[in-house]
């Protein structure tokens, strides 16, 4: 089996956020979906489990974090292009999201950042390999 990630987010509205992460390209594996957990893909090595509180619950004894006041993690997806990145982040906005900032703009990467509803914060970004200036080394904690 090849290496994958898959991300565990506890949500309070299993279908509210269904619908976001599908405004923001994901699909459904319903294989690995029921009423208290969804499986959306971004693609074959990275998959959102989307979790009830309660489903949540049974996989840790910590508290579940309120997102929308505190961040618990900063997730980043690369696109293809800068009008990728535009387009997502929109549709994520309308779906419910809110954009927290303006992009960002590096030279060679631009960044938008996308909070999902239960405030789960989503890098959006496109690097352009060929305009990092040379023997200049990429921070990778800016993506």
């Amino acid at each position: 089996m090849e290496k994958q990630i898959f991300i565990n987010l506890a949500v309070k509205d299993l279908q509210n956020s269904m619908q976001f992460y599908t405004a923001l390209g994901f699909t459904n594996n319903p294989q690995f979906s029921d009423d208290s957990g969804k499986c959306m893909v971004w693609s074959n090595h990275i998959f959102v489990m989307l979790l009830t509180h309660e489903k949540f619950s049974g996989f840790t004894n910590k508290p579940i974090a309120d997102t929308k006041a505190n961040i618990a993690g900063l997730f980043s997806l690369s696109v293809s292009s800068v009008d990728e990145v535009n387009r997502i982040t929109a549709s994520g906005v309308k779906a419910g999201g809110t954009e927290p900032n303006e992009m960002r703009d590096y030279g060679f990467m631009q960044q938008r950042t996308i909070e999902d509803p239960d405030g789960h914060t989503w890098e959006i970004f496109y690097m352009d390999m060929s305009k990092i200036p040379s023997g200049q080394t990429i921070d990778q904690s800016a993506s």
